[in-house]
């Protein structure tokens, strides 16, 4: 239909190539037509196609310059908008002699056609800000020669481990002393807060959905290896997806934080395995928001509920599921922190730790003061502006959030001002290894003041060769396209990813990332305690920055 102007739209509107974010450069004389970049562009941005091309011969005995039309095969790149090039580059990993490339174009204006059909672009991945991130301007200045007793990382002993979990001062401690013996006193009628032992750097939520099936188990395998074998006590959050039933029921949800969000999706089938469960989870995550795109809720879009995610869910198979922007039957702090916090304590019979997630926001103090306020909260987890996501609009992308460093900084002065700094554990995500740095962007996050860091895409971009990056390559994460394998539904993709090699190399980054903190941590004196909120050990060289967070301005 028509509309009333008699103006008749075209959606699938083509461009000139020079329009297009990525430019796919192919080398002729290199190309053995093999079409091995043509079957495994997930976009369909390049094509085998067949052309006329007019030159000029001229042979035999009395040479006579002539035009010859000829008919040769060549691979062109597709000038459909709905099938851009993304610069994934899988099409040069498989090219066995170097013929093809997609070279990046500054001066696309993709965004000012992509916004088509009345629906905002929408991408996975993180943030189109290639420049330095404030976590990696930090440095760390504080370094003991003679003033305090500096460590050997080498030789030292050192245990490296935070909590999950409110820590209530000695005094607070409903106990007393039995025939020498420390027992708790019933009669006292005072909560204990149940706490986790973790290791400081955690693996940020990503679920059953999002990740392929093979992804999800390589890190699965990861985690329980590192906690079983290596001794490292990694956590890993489910996301917003539910849990495999199977799983729940085993031994090694112990090492999963559950995390419940507001589409619910997949927690029918949690509650009605609770009776089953061997073990109890690491934790309980309420998620309110997320840095990627705060405000908003989740989205898994259609292609990737195939069945196994649909019996996991709850769902019809092939639908998008969108989550609500906050949960439905909370409209105020003090009600959600009751309900939520309290009905999921109350679940897992006090057992578990239980604490909310929010974006990095100006608002975050406002939650803070409230939960610091709750004996039932155990944490607070904050998702600065740098935090991946599956499927996001690239506006809430972009243009929305805020940054972890300074959120994270003013929340833990407010906890100081209140007493509370060792009490309520702050949780910080985001943005950490953006640039390959995880450990130095860990250690500066939990000097300013967080009690563990959450990471994402890192992980994926580390155990899995993710192709996507800071300025727009591939990202595709929210199509199920992956043409890795990491973010996809899709057999004929995710089958190019071994779990096995996954749950390798997640081994390797967290036994090098302890390495890497107990070298920052050795020449400040610290061994069996992380430097929560050590900021003199901090500097920045903008005077404007260290004003801001607190810390010394060095240049």
């Amino acid at each position: 239909m028509e509309p009333a102007t008699g103006l008749k739209l075209d959606f699938n509107h083509k461009l000139t190539l020079k329009e297009f974010p990525y430019i796919i450069r192919w080398r002729e004389d290199r190309c053995k037509r093999c079409g091995q970049c043509t079957a495994v562009c997930p976009q369909g941005a390049i094509r085998p196609a067949v052309k006329y091309m007019r030159v000029i011969e001229s042979s035999g005995e009395t040479p006579k310059p002539r035009p010859v039309r000829r008919i040769i095969h060549v691979i062109e790149q597709v000038n459909n908008i709905e099938h851009y090039c993304t610069g994934c580059a899988i099409c040069s990993l498989v090219c066995p002699n170097n013929a093809i490339e997609p070279e990046y174009n500054p001066q696309n204006k993709f965004l000012f056609y992509k916004n088509r059909g009345g629906e905002g672009y929408k991408r996975g991945g993180r943030r189109n800000d290639p420049g330095v991130s404030t976590l990696d301007r930090l440095k760390f200045t504080r370094i003991s020669m003679l003033t305090d007793p500096a460590l050997d990382a080498a030789r030292h002993e050192f245990r490296l481990r935070s909590y999950i979990g409110r820590i209530l001062p000695p005094e607070e401690l409903p106990l007393k002393v039995e025939d020498g013996r420390l027992v708790v006193d019933k009669s006292s009628g005072k909560f204990i807060p149940p706490v986790r032992e973790i290791f400081p750097i955690m693996i940020g939520s990503m679920s059953i959905g999002a990740l392929s099936p093979t992804m999800w188990e390589g890190l699965a395998m990861g985690v329980a290896y590192l906690n079983e074998v290596e001794g490292i006590p990694v956590v890993m959050c489910s996301g917003e997806g539910g849990f495999p039933p199977r799983l729940l029921k085993s031994r090694y949800v112990k090492y999963f934080i559950l995390q419940i969000a507001s589409g619910y999706f997949g927690w029918d089938s949690i509650i009605h395995t609770l009776p089953y469960m061997q073990e109890d989870p690491a934790a309980i995550e309420i998620k309110y928001g997320q840095g990627a795109k705060p405000g908003d809720g989740g989205l898994l879009m259609a292609p990737k509920v195939i069945k196994l995610i649909a019996e996991i869910r709850g769902v019809p198979q092939y639908v998008d599921l969108p989550s609500p922007p906050t949960h439905q039957t909370k409209y105020s702090i003090e009600e959600s922190v009751m309900k939520m916090i309290q009905s999921m304590s109350m679940a897992f019979g006090f057992r578990v730790p239980v604490y909310p997630k929010i974006s990095g926001t100006r608002t975050a103090k406002a939650v803070l003061n409230n939960l610091a306020r709750n004996p039932y909260a155990a944490a607070l987890c904050i998702d600065g502006e740098d935090g991946g996501t599956g499927a996001a609009y690239n506006v809430s992308l972009d243009k929305m959030g805020h940054p972890i460093a300074s959120n994270i900084r003013e929340c833990y002065l407010d906890l100081v001002k209140q007493g509370k700094q060792n009490e309520l554990p702050l949780i910080a995500a985001g943005g950490i290894g953006k640039k390959g740095n995880l450990a130095a962007n860990a250690a500066a996050l939990i000097m300013l003041g967080a009690s563990a860091v959450a990471v994402g895409k890192y992980i994926m971009q580390a155990t899995a060769d993710c192709l996507g990056d800071e300025y727009n390559r591939c990202n595709i994460c929210n199509t199920g396209k992956c043409p890795r394998g990491i973010t996809t539904q899709d057999p004929k993709l995710y089958r190019r990813l071994d779990p096995d090699k996954v749950a390798e190399r997640l081994v390797e980054v967290f036994k090098a990332a302890d390495v890497e903190l107990r070298k920052i941590f050795a020449p400040m004196g610290r061994s069996t305690e992380l430097p929560i909120g050590m900021s003199d050990g901090l500097s920045i060289d903008d005077k404007a920055m260290a004003e801001r967070l607190e810390i010394s301005y060095a240049c």
